[in-house]
């Protein structure tokens, strides 16, 4: 089961947030983020807000988690 790699708090998607993200995703590809915020709207919001900014799709929201997901990065040259 894949739990959250970040969890985000009452200061929602700051650059640390984001930051944070960005290397989960380019470590794992697919991860969960768990969004402290109780009001639903908002939640919704930051997860949008979060995934536009790492540039990963949202794949899927249940209650107060967002699973993320962005390819990783060609490394051959």
């Amino acid at each position: 089961m894949l739990e959250p790699v970040v969890q985000v708090g009452q200061h929602g998607a700051t650059d640390a947030v984001v930051a944070e993200v960005d290397r989960a995703l380019t470590a794992h590809e697919l991860i969960k983020v768990k969004i402290a915020d109780p009001d639903r709207d908002t939640r919704e919001a930051t997860g949008d807000t979060i995934a536009e900014r790492a540039d990963a799709a949202v794949v899927q929201r249940v209650g107060r988690i967002v699973v993320l997901f962005r390819p990783r990065p060609d490394t051959e040259s």
